[in-house]
């Protein structure tokens, strides 16, 4: 015989069934989830590095975006940290080198640097590796770009080894997901340190002195004689506006220099990475606008840079070019002739044009916009663009800076000087006759 339930006790019942299904625990997948955010909290050892006494490590973690890929890596294992002491990365670290780590666009080259000194494993003092024979024993870091170069751990002379570093704090930050042990210096992986070689080379080769320059034909612009084969970083030996593009229908001259063949410097990408800066810094579209869409200036600046020389930006800000008219802009080539002037063809920074202007009160900039020249000088502590209602100061200093190409903003549009007039004829003096006196035949 069946159990039946008849009327108000069936009600009853499948109330209270419904009330035990709802306690019942949720799936797994809905645990796993909450229990990976929940390992995230204030006893984390990131927490612990940031808020740690090592402030210049917890600085370039952030300025580098890597929270929240070292909270990836907390949530599947234990980490060990080795974390440089302040003084190894403020005043026992190159300034260039930090110059280049601090770079937008070397963004990949730091996060690699910091990842290079965090193993997914832990590793506390008393259980420190020892290999065979007392050889190192090797972990693999969190750089994915550092290949097969891995972290070398040992003991030497009763002191705790990693890499070319000693251990100076050993649980200096024990959590429960991760462990800080603190180091003296700093440990750069192969990678970063041959993309610093290679953009501190690429910088060097600015400074080359070109010595027996060829002779250049005044009425073609071409070379007397072959000219000799041009070192790799050497300046081109045809001056810049001899490289130029006469028009928009005519092919660009040819200007000898290390691109060749060969390209040892990539032009393109170099204009590309510094308008890319542009965008990322922030009130300078309309100048990036300009150079890639309205022009095919952006190209030419890359083959120029291809070809060995270097050039200087004034960028004018966006509040500065809102102020062009339409009659400025509406004649063929106004975009173009306008961005020549603000063109230098020499490296400048903001420290070699202050230095210039304060030593020397007034300096003329050579600009493609031949053959006008922009003036600089000091004014206010800053270095001043042109004269009177059509001057600009330096607004956003050394923008972008990688030994080829220099960025300085500035908020103003620059115009050349209207030139001068013809002047007039003087009037010729008109001689009147005059009747001689003598004697009449």
């Amino acid at each position: 015989m069946g159990f039946q339930i008849y009327g108000v006790p069936n009600l009853i019942f499948f109330t209270f069934l419904a009330i035990t299904v709802s306690a019942l625990p949720e799936n797994n997948s809905s645990n796993k989830g909450l229990n990976s955010i929940s390992q995230i909290n204030s006893n984390s050892v990131l927490v612990a590095l940031l808020d740690s006494h090592y402030t210049e490590l917890s600085e370039l973690v952030e300025k580098a975006l890597l929270l929240q890929t070292l909270e990836e890596a907390v949530t599947k294992h234990n980490i060990s940290i080795f974390a440089p002491r302040n003084e190894a990365l403020e005043r026992d670290l190159d300034p260039e080198f930090k110059r280049f780590l601090l770079e937008p666009g070397n963004l990949k080259s730091l996060q690699n640097l910091i990842l290079f000194h965090v193993i997914p494993a832990r590793i506390e003092s008393n259980h420190w590796p020892v290999g065979v024979k007392k050889k190192p024993v090797y972990h693999t870091s969190l750089c994915r770009d550092a290949g097969d170069e891995k972290i070398p751990l040992h003991r030497k002379n009763g002191e705790k080894i990693v890499g070319t570093a000693r251990v100076i704090k050993s649980d200096d930050i024990i959590r429960p997901d991760g462990i800080i042990h603190g180091i003296e210096r700093l440990l750069v992986p192969k990678s970063v340190q041959q993309e610093f070689n290679a953009r501190r080379s690429l910088r060097a080769t600015s400074a080359v002195i070109p010595e027996g320059a060829p002779e250049v034909d005044p009425r073609t612009h071409r070379l007397k004689k072959p000219a000799p084969p041009v070192p790799a970083g050497a300046p081109p030996a045809l001056p810049i506006y001899d490289a130029l593009a006469p028009g928009p229908s005519l092919a660009p001259a040819p200007a000898p220099g290390p691109g060749g063949p060969r390209h040892h410097f990539d032009g393109e990408s170099q204009v590309k990475d510094f308008i890319q800066t542009l965008l990322h810094y922030g009130g300078y579209n309309e100048m990036a606008d300009i150079l890639v869409n309205l022009t095919s200036l952006a190209s030419e600046m890359g083959r120029l840079v291809s070809e060995g020389y270097v050039l200087t930006v004034l960028a004018p800000n966006d509040e500065a070019m809102a102020k062009l008219t339409t009659d400025q802009l509406s004649d063929p080539g106004a975009p173009e002739q306008i961005m020549y002037y603000h063109l230098i063809p020499e490296y400048q920074t903001e420290e070699s044009m202050y230095n210039s202007v304060r030593r020397f009160g007034k300096v003329n900039y050579d600009t493609l916009r031949l053959p006008h020249k922009v003036v600089a000088e000091e004014a206010d502590g800053s270095v001043k663009f042109g004269h009177g209602e059509g001057s600009a100061y330096l607004f956003d200093p050394d923008i972008y800076t990688d030994g080829r190409i220099s960025v300085q903003g500035i908020d103003g549009v620059l115009f050349p000087p209207e030139e001068s007039k013809a002047p007039k004829a003087a009037p010729v003096a008109k001689i009147v006759s005059k009747p001689r006196r003598g004697i009449f035949f």
